[in-house]
């Protein structure tokens, strides 16, 4: 009993047949009479998505404010402090400093920078910026010399910050007030 030819389809997967035309690297040209879409049809969902990605992205955030850019930038002074005087202080590494005077005015920069978004004009966010990078490196500063005086130390602040330290306090102030208000631009 001859059925006839097999239907083509799922049950030849794999076999190999000669007659199979190969499939196209390249599209081929479109034939006189038959219609072709210049772009494919999901191009339309592409743009859209890149639409939608863009207004995002120009869009501030509505959770930015002022207060919200002070207190992240205030975190990130207190928290350069902290480091100022734990490197200095307790792990007594000298050149550690002027790094961690960096990255606390580039803290607080970004701090601002994210925190209040465009509800901060330029100028004040960069005079900000350099005002608590100052405040933080003093702070740290402070710190060092109560460290110093807790284990015995008996000299007064300006004494005791150029006789450890040197000219590495003027560097970390510089530094700080640098990267502060370059990276709050």
């Amino acid at each position: 009993m001859d059925h006839g030819p097999m239907p083509r389809g799922g049950y030849d997967v794999g076999v190999s047949d000669e007659s199979k035309p190969e499939p196209a690297a390249e599209p081929t040209p479109a034939s006189p009479g038959e219609r072709r879409l210049a772009r494919p049809p999901s191009d339309r969902y592409r743009a859209a998505e890149e639409r939608a990605t863009a207004a995002a992205a120009s869009t501030p955030d509505p959770s930015a404010s002022v207060a919200r850019g002070i207190a992240l930038a205030v975190v990130a002074a207190l928290v350069g402090a902290g480091a100022i005087v734990f490197t200095g202080g307790v792990a007594t590494l000298t050149t550690g400093l002027l790094a961690i005077a960096g990255l606390t005015g580039l803290g607080i920069a970004l701090g601002l920078l994210f925190g209040a978004g465009p509800h901060l004009v330029r100028r004040r966010r960069v005079l900000l910026a350099i005002g608590l990078a100052l405040g933080a490196v003093a702070l740290g500063q402070l710190g060092l010399w109560q460290y110093g005086r807790s284990l015995g130390g008996v000299l007064p602040l300006a004494e005791y910050l150029g006789e450890v330290y040197g000219p590495l306090v003027i560097a970390e102030f510089a530094i700080a007030i640098v990267v502060a208000g370059v990276a709050a631009r």
